[in-house]
């Protein structure tokens, strides 16, 4: 453990799986490369019973323990992709909010924002690796410890409304009244929060480029309870920021890093997203594969969309559901996933039947 602490962010080992890259890249690969979001999640037995007994956010600042369940689904199943294991509201956190995790309730802010005068309770100025340097250190030591087996990933950081939501909500919300008052009624407080976020979430994302991410996942999950026009104002203009912003920077120093933005319900954006800077747009269920091909005019590759209910399908039903989804986006620049997360009541073998038959029906398609 002690020669672990002393990882530093070179000198890493050859990647020897670069599937997921080529396909962020458009290029063409064997197979077309697969993961999951909440890869590293419940339906995992070996995951429950490591996270047993600890509270979460102790887990999240343990870069030890987000190692050990990045790495335990890539020991089930050959994914193309490890996702470092942690959670957006480290960011809240950082900014000075109380978040804890309630068993059976999810995250809960005990002091939400209520008003625009809470903001001046907000860091006005977050030293990202002062306090989210345990994550970077959990990015270096699973780089390392993966061995070049996959590309490391990162999902989710760059959620600018959601964070706003998760932060004036105080929690989960299946209206998000709240926040969207905020947007009505105090239209330039709601700028000033999704910009102080968008400046966070820039610098936690370059923070994790430099400590070893191959590829960054913005991942805005309450896009759907904004409409069309709500969008364009308050989520896309900053999802677009934080592209340009770590691409800009990236390049001064001669690096390139793949980015993929998810906007959840969010299928009134999809050609604005597909012109947002990002390499890759990830797609929900509620999306037809050629329409999205269509729809994005071949600017970008596409991730998603198997409804991830599939997964509680017998599994030729799986393998039957996989190979009409390959079939309508094609295998070039596309990388097969669901179009949420996996949820803990699913099987791991279905899971590993959704891998399989990825892999499988691409690679016959590859040969017409």
């Amino acid at each position: 453990m002690e020669n672990d602490d002393l990882l530093l962010p070179k000198d890493f080992p050859k990647l020897k799986n670069d599937a997921f890259l080529r396909a962020c890249q458009g290029q063409e690969t064997n197979h077309v490369p697969v993961w999951c979001m909440r890869q590293a999640g419940r339906y995992l037995p070996e995951f429950r019973e490591f996270r047993a007994g600890k509270d979460f956010f102790e887990t999240c600042r343990s870069p030890a323990a987000c190692c050990e369940l990045t790495l335990q689904p890539l020991r089930r199943f050959p994914f193309d992709a490890a996702i470092i294991f942690s959670d957006i509201l480290v960011i809240p956190q950082a900014m000075g909010m109380d978040v804890q995790m309630v068993a059976g309730k999810g995250p809960t802010f005990p002091e939400p924002l209520k008003e625009p005068e809470d903001l001046l309770l907000l860091q006005p100025k977050v030293d990202v690796n002062k306090e989210l340097g345990y994550v970077f250190k959990a990015i270096t030591l699973t780089r390392h410890k993966l061995d070049g087996k996959n590309p490391l990933v990162t999902s989710g950081f760059g959620k600018v409304w959601t964070l706003m939501a998760y932060m004036i909500e105080g929690g989960g919300s299946t209206t998000h009244s709240k926040a969207k008052r905020w947007l009505y009624r105090h239209p330039e407080a709601s700028h000033k929060l999704l910009k102080m976020l968008t400046d966070v979430i820039v610098e936690y994302l370059l923070g994790q480029v430099a400590a070893g991410a191959q590829a960054l996942q913005v991942f805005e999950s309450h896009a759907g309870c904004l409409g069309p026009v709500e969008f364009q104002e308050f989520s896309l203009p900053y999802l677009r920021d934080i592209a340009r912003k770590v691409k800009d920077q990236l390049k001064e120093s001669g690096q390139d890093v793949p980015m993929i933005v998810f906007a959840k319900d969010g299928h009134y954006g999809l050609e604005d997203l597909s012109q947002s800077h990002y390499e890759v747009v990830g797609l929900d269920w509620t999306i037809d594969p050629r329409s999205a091909r269509e729809r994005t005019g071949g600017k970008v590759s596409l991730q998603g969309n198997m409804d991830p209910c599939a997964l509680y399908a017998p599994k030729e039903r799986i393998s039957e559901i996989v190979k009409k989804m390959l079939e309508g986006f094609g295998t070039r620049g596309y990388i097969a996933n669901l179009g949420h997360g996996l949820y803990p009541d699913m099987d791991p073998e279905n899971v590993g039947a959704f891998v399989e038959a990825v892999h499988t029906h691409s690679r016959h398609l590859n040969l017409k």
